[in-house]
């Protein structure tokens, strides 16, 4: 209808003259254009663009790079057996076993997967779990990257037979020193390859500002010969123990809030990219 009356759109606000076309609602005695306009975008004003959510943090996949490395030495061995004798190369496979070098990887995997899903399990008490993490211009990897509340854990799995223990020597007359030892076999080297490890991820943390964020070494050893009572121990700074204690440790309450704790986990995940 024709307006015998001004009145003002109740949909956007236009002013409506008298005798100008629009719709008129009796039951509530408003008015509305029959098309309302739509408004001129005004240059000096932006409109905030909603910041997109941030990506899933891939957390890779445990044990993986030691996985493939096995399974690629078996492949070329079966393949070396096969091509060398065409006729009885599967029965040779068959009644041979794979060299140690080679088990080892896959031995190696097994502990690592079964760490990794132990950790996995800590999700819902505030812990983010990083897996099997290549070391950027090298072909070394870190197992596993913790962060919780209490800091960032750098975890090394291993499978090894036999009951870890310290073995501390010296005293009075000659330097004191501290040994890792796993049944009768001298694994000293292994704290030392945690020590570099831990100052990667402090680097890490550091050139992102975060180098007050506590960085701890953990050396997890899976189905090792662990006392009933006590066992878990520290050799130069590095914790050497099992996965309950593992995640014991790493469920601690901190001073992480739950915020800063995905923060690290995201920045760790870009600095140390899945193997």
């Amino acid at each position: 209808m024709r307006l015998r009356y001004a009145g003002a759109c109740r949909t956007c606000g236009t002013t409506l003259e008298a005798g100008v076309r629009a719709v008129y609602d009796a039951s509530t005695r408003t008015v509305t254009c029959v098309e309302c306009p739509t408004p001129e975008p005004r240059p000096d004003v932006v409109e905030p663009v909603p910041a997109a959510p941030p990506a899933e943090v891939d957390a890779g996949r445990a044990g993986g790079s030691a996985r493939r490395e096995y399974e690629r030495r078996s492949a070329a061995r079966e393949k070396r057996i096969r091509e060398a004798h065409p006729r009885v190369g599967g029965l040779i496979l068959a009644l041979s076993d794979e060299p140690q070098s080679t088990t080892a990887w896959a031995r190696g995997a097994k502990g690592e997967e079964m760490l990794g899903r132990g950790l996995d399990a800590l999700a819902d008490r505030g812990v983010r779990i990083l897996h099997d993490r290549r070391i950027p211009r090298t072909r070394a990897n870190i197992d596993h990257i913790a962060v919780g509340p209490s800091g960032v854990f750098v975890i090394d799995a291993k499978r090894y037979k036999g009951r870890p223990s310290l073995r501390v020597e010296g005293g009075i007359l000659r330097p004191r020193t501290a040994r890792l030892v796993v049944g009768s076999r001298d694994c000293t080297s292994l704290v030392q390859g945690v020590h570099k490890q831990v100052s990667l991820v402090r680097d890490a943390l550091a050139t992102a500002g975060h180098g007050s964020v506590p960085v701890r070494g953990v050396l997890c050893f899976v189905e090792a010969d662990w006392p009933l009572i006590g066992g878990s121990f520290q050799v130069d700074g590095v914790h050497v123990l099992w996965p309950r204690k593992a995640y014991e440790h790493l469920t601690v309450h901190g001073a992480l809030a739950p915020s800063a704790v995905d923060e690290l986990h995201r920045l760790l995940a870009q600095a140390f990219p899945m193997a």
